[in-house]
């Protein structure tokens, strides 16, 4: 039976929204918080290859194989499906097509969803990785499953490598600028749209993206190994951070604080939805 919740519980994570240990853990009640999810899921949020990590570029071994990525559909502005309120983040799911090869990777990765982390609006930082200790205000995952098990989540978390997750640090742009990038302004269009848990919406053709990693430079990045940053903390994930952050305007990274709820009306907006950074792991570079 727990292996059967667990399974569920990463499916809910990769692609779905079901209903499983996503109520049996949250970010703040002392019930669910992280403080207990070890006591939630043993198995997995209290091993020995979790994540995040405070990432120290001068410890960061170089590694020749770590080398460029192709990034297959990334340019597509119908990729992006839909986006959901799930009660712990913003998700946005893609249509089938989406791939990752090449950056090291044993072989192909299908990409099927990006979820993001933040603190409380510029003022307090929530991004899950950090760098020589610094915190950065969100941070956007990219998670993918290896193509060759072709969805079959029960053989993808027992393989050590059978996620990959690409994060990228968002950062406020230095200057006074609003709404920008316009890909960021209509990516946060869709917030009043789901406002509350389970509440999702198809976003029309128009991002892609390519557009919303607009400015960063994808050949240099870090590698580890570690886990899901939440419950069940799987340690089946290939990370990927990305060294240059995502430049956006700080009224849209405060739309993020300011607008959805973990639950309904009545519920707080949803704030520090991050894990707190996890013992080191080796880190590779390029």
């Amino acid at each position: 039976m727990k292996f059967l919740l667990t399974t569920v519980c990463v499916a809910w994570i990769l692609i779905s929204s079901a209903q499983c240990a996503s109520n049996a853990w949250c970010y703040h009640l002392p019930a669910c918080n992280e403080a207990v999810w070890s006591a939630i899921v043993p198995q997995y949020c209290d091993g020995t290859r979790q994540s995040p990590i405070d990432i120290v570029p001068s410890d960061a071994k170089p590694d020749p194989e770590l080398t460029q990525f192709t990034f297959h559909n990334f340019d597509s502005k119908s990729a992006l499906e839909s986006m959901e309120n799930t009660g712990q983040t913003v998700k946005v799911r893609f249509g089938s097509g989406v791939e990752i090869s090449g950056g090291g990777l044993s072989e192909p990765y299908d990409s099927l969803q990006f979820h993001l982390h933040w603190g409380n609006g510029t003022s307090h930082p929530g991004s899950e990785h950090t760098v020589d200790g610094k915190r950065y205000p969100m941070e956007l995952h990219i998670v993918s499953s290896k193509s060759s098990y072709n969805g079959n989540i029960t053989q993808t978390i027992a393989d050590p490598t059978g996620l990959s997750a690409l994060g990228f640090f968002i950062e406020e742009m230095s200057n006074d600028e609003i709404a920008e990038p316009e890909s960021w302004k209509m990516l946060t269009s869709y917030l009043g749209s789901i406002l509350y848990k389970d509440d999702s919406v198809l976003m029309e053709p128009g991002i892609s993206l390519d557009d919303l990693l607009d400015g960063v430079d994808r050949t240099k990045y870090y590698r580890y190994l570690g886990s899901l940053t939440t419950p069940d903390c799987n340690e089946a994930v290939v990370w990927t951070v990305f060294k240059e952050p995502i430049k956006v305007s700080k009224d849209l990274i405060d739309l993020f604080s300011t607008t959805v709820h973990i639950s309904d009306s009545s519920s707080p907006f949803m704030i520090n939805n991050y894990r707190n950074i996890q013992p080191m792991q080796p880190v590779m570079t390029n």
